[in-house]
Parts: structure tokens; sequence; C-alpha cells
């Protein structure tokens, strides 16, 4: 155990459309965790049970009011979580660390808007989508929307968007039957893709509404994926299928996602849920 990190520490269990989550104040107390102990908290059996694990630290800069940092069940650390950014919002406004509604969070890939609605749901400006193939990173490819890719020896049609983290998207018939337990692993560890990637799955139901499934990197699929709707939005709107505003229906409930064109910011709107809070010693 690190000498940084108490014997206890308070979290709070929180989900964003079933995306679950152990949120941790890193303001008030003083955690440093190893990649083994957030695998012992992420465990749904042995632990407290995640997708994805939050701290919540202090800001390095006056202008910013936290820093935001995501660790995924495997034990590793990524740039950004959407889901994961409603539920930071509301779990700084309900432990106290804020009396803003809206607030500015530094994380890996910048600075990120999170804004608590009269409604009680989130919107968070995510900030501009990358399309560039280098920055997303993605090798090999063209500056084409639409990308090929051989998975296990199929050619799949994808398209690659950075949210701050990075997504393949394909065009499904029905995201029900969708093959995402037998090409999710397989597309998150393309070699093409050097950090890994988010494979997600759209079903164009309507101009302004889609279905989508998600397999995350080091998490699996998720009941939701803040920043795959957002990726696959942004890749359905540069393909012509898609007019903005569109209902993203998730296994785990529904977000809403704005996007007005390449340079613009992608605005995420749905809810942030708390489920319990709780002690553990480690």
């Amino acid at each position: 155990m690190s000498g940084l990190l108490p014997m206890k520490f308070r979290f709070s269990k929180m989900h964003g459309l079933g995306n679950d989550f152990v949120v941790i104040d890193g303001v008030r107390q003083s955690i440093a965790l190893t990649s083994e102990q957030i695998r012992f908290l992420a465990d749904r059996h042995f632990g407290i049970g995640c997708d994805q694990l939050l701290l919540v630290e202090p800001a390095r800069h006056p202008d910013i009011d936290f820093r935001y940092r995501v660790f995924n069940a495997d034990g590793g650390e990524v740039e950004q979580c959407g889901n994961g950014a409603r539920c930071f919002a509301r779990f700084a406004r309900e432990q106290g660390l804020t009396g803003k509604r809206e607030i500015r969070v530094a994380t890996q890939c910048g600075v990120i808007r999170p804004r608590i609605e009269s409604d009680g749901s989130v919107t968070v400006d995510m900030g501009v989508p990358v399309l560039e193939p280098a920055r997303i990173p993605f090798t090999g490819a063209s500056s084409e929307i639409v990308q090929p890719l051989d998975v296990g020896g199929q050619n799949v049609e994808i398209t690659a968007v950075s949210m701050g983290n990075p997504h393949a998207v394909q065009v499904v018939a029905d995201s029900d039957a969708a093959p995402v337990a037998a090409q999710g692993p397989l597309i998150e560890a393309h070699p093409r893709f050097p950090q890994r990637v988010n494979a997600g799955f759209m079903q164009v139901v309507g101009r302004q509404r889609i279905r989508l499934r998600v397999f995350e990197r080091g998490a699996g699929e998720t009941l939701a994926c803040g920043t795959g709707a957002c990726a696959a939005v942004v890749a359905g709107i540069l393909r012509g299928l898609l007019d903005s505003p569109v209902r993203v229906e998730t296994r785990g409930g529904e977000l809403t996602i704005a996007w007005s064109g390449v340079g613009m910011p992608v605005l995420m709107t749905g809810p942030a849920m708390t489920v319990f809070t709780g002690e553990i010693e480690l």
C-alpha cells in the first residue's frame, strides 16, 4: 500500500445510463492507487465494481476548477470518459466541492465544461473532435471519412474519430445483432490503433436517432459510452447520414448529442445518478 493512501477513504458509486463508476474525492483526501488496487476496486465480486474509477483532484491552474482522471477496470489510465464527466460534475456539487453549476475541468486531452441543467441532467462541452489520423492515432489511413479495416480477415468500413480518446465507428443494420463480442476485442487491439481504440457499432434509425453499442478499451462492452456517442454522431454527420441534434439510444438509456460541424465542439446531454456512498479499507 502506498504511503499516501489512507487506510480508509470515502467514495461514491455513480452511473450515467448504466455506465458505472467509483468516484473518489482526491481534493480532501490524499489518494495514490496502484493499478492492482484499481483492478480490485473495479472487481464486481471482490471489490465495489465499476467500468471506470474517477478521481477528482485539485486544479493546477487558477482558471480551472478541478483535474479529472479516469482509470479503466483493467487499472490503466485513459484520457477521457463522457458519462464519467457528467457524474464528475454532479459529484463535485453533491460533495460540496463547488457551488457552481458549470465548472472547468482539466483532463489529459484538454479542458471540458460540464454544466448541471435545471432538470438535473448534465451537459458537457466535450471539445472539438479530432479527425486527422495521425492525431487519433490511426496509422496507414488516408483523409477519407470512411476507411477499410481488416478485422480477422473480414473487411470492415469504419470512421475514426478522437474525442480525446480514439474511436472506430462502423454502421450496422441492427445493433442488437452486431458482432460486438467477436469484433470488439479485435478492433480494440488492432495494430493500426497504437493506443488501442473503442469500437462503436451504430444503427441509423432516422436522421436524428441512432442506436449504439460500444466495446470500450480496457472495460469491454458497457451499457453506455458518452465519448462513443459523441464519436458516432460525428461520424454519422460526416457520412451524411445524420442531422444534429441526435438522440443516441444505448442499452442503458438515451443521450442527446449536438454538433454543428468541423471545427466546432460536441455537446453531450444526459443523466448522472448517485447510487450509494461508502467507505472502504485497503
